[in-house]
């Protein structure tokens, strides 16, 4: 099948980049770490399994490196335990962030569309900025980032329910609920804020966007969320494609339509609440790289997707790495706003904005 070869083709390519972006930014900090040390660095942590034993209740695994380059023990600690987790963390949300945008501006068939539109961001906003400003005891030790995922998907449901009617949900309905419960919550944030007192600092960068202080538990958990909904989205793909005809002729074709708009709306939140809730507000990333990959692959989602969630994990862990690069560090949603917003008014006058 063509679009196989183009799929396989452009995701391959695309994970090259990934892979070279990756590289480059594990180098890049106060103390620089060439290419090639890093590229040592992540192949002597390569490891296969060659034995299992149980210890007592314990089940051990023995493992044996495949590599044994020669590293300093420093370079290894600064990229293995200082970088590399921060910009793994980054490759997630940024894909987490572009794939649910494809998805939001095809069900929405409107360029305009983010992650954000059905009140995703605001709800996991006003989690975060609740818990910062009066923290409560969360299950799993979750806390900010349970608060802020709790936050977001309790919105994305109060949208749905609110623009639902007789088993139907509208796309103009849920657009505009979308609107008005961002709104809402965008009022909540800001009354959250004034009774923050000292935290308010905590709380604005938050909402900035930011990715510092990230774990190999954060990484792993993240990567569990994003990955399990994406593999079903890219199941819906096709579906997809045929509602881009319209709801009435998607139906005379043999899709459900409801029931499709409920998995994609309901994955495509779970996956922009797992990176908001790591990562903060990050804004343009769903936005912005939908589009050009779009230019670039067309408009099958069955490419689409994959390009562009892949594309989004370089674009995030690039910014984040310009972000940490200055003498002071910028929060990364600072950066994406700034980069994203001229490019997109480029893309306005260019006329490559155009409806779906």
């Amino acid at each position: 099948m063509r679009f196989a070869g183009r799929t396989v083709g452009w995701s391959a390519g695309l994970t090259a980049v990934l892979c070279a972006v990756v590289t480059v930014s594990a180098g890049i900090g106060p103390v620089w770490i060439p290419p090639g040390a890093v590229a040592k660095v992540l192949l002597n942590a390569v490891a296969v399994p060659t034995g299992v034993s149980l210890s007592g209740l314990a089940l051990d695994v023995s493992t044996t490196r495949l590599f044994a380059y020669p590293v300093t023990d420093l370079q290894t600690q600064i990229v293995m335990k200082v970088r590399l987790p921060r910009i793994l963390l980054g490759a997630v949300v940024g894909f987490s962030l572009a794939a649910a945008g494809t998805i939001m501006q095809g069900i929405f068939r409107n360029p305009m569309a983010d992650p954000s539109i059905i009140g995703v961001s605001s709800g996991a906003a006003v989690g975060a900025v609740g818990y910062i400003v009066a923290p409560v005891a969360i299950p799993l030790g979750l806390g900010l980032r349970g608060a802020a995922f709790a936050g977001a998907i309790l919105a994305a449901f109060g949208v749905y329910l609110i623009a639902t009617r007789n088993g139907e949900t509208p796309v103009a309905t849920l657009l505009l609920a979308g609107v008005a419960v961002q709104t809402f919550l965008g009022a909540v944030v800001s009354f959250l804020l004034l009774q923050s007192g000292e935290s308010i600092r905590q709380a604005l960068f938050w909402l900035m966007g930011h990715l510092k202080g990230a774990s190999w538990p954060e990484v792993a958990s993240s990567v569990l969320l994003v990955a399990v909904p994406f593999v079903v989205l890219l199941a819906y793909a096709r579906d997809l494609n045929v509602m881009l005809l319209g709801e009435e002729d998607a139906q005379s074709l043999g899709i459900e339509v409801e029931r499709t708009k409920r998995v994609l709306l309901a994955l495509s939140s779970v996956v922009t609440a797992a990176g908001v809730a790591v990562a903060g507000i990050i804004g343009f990333v769903g936005l912005i790289v939908p589009h050009v990959m779009r230019l670039l692959v067309g408009p099958d989602h069955r490419i689409l997707l994959p390009t562009a969630a892949l594309a989004g994990a370089s674009f995030l862990v690039a910014t984040d790495t310009l972000a940490r690069s200055g003498s002071a560090e910028v929060p990364v949603g600072i950066v994406t706003a700034a980069l994203g917003a001229p490019f997109f008014l480029y893309l306005l006058r260019k006329r490559e904005v155009r409806e779906l």
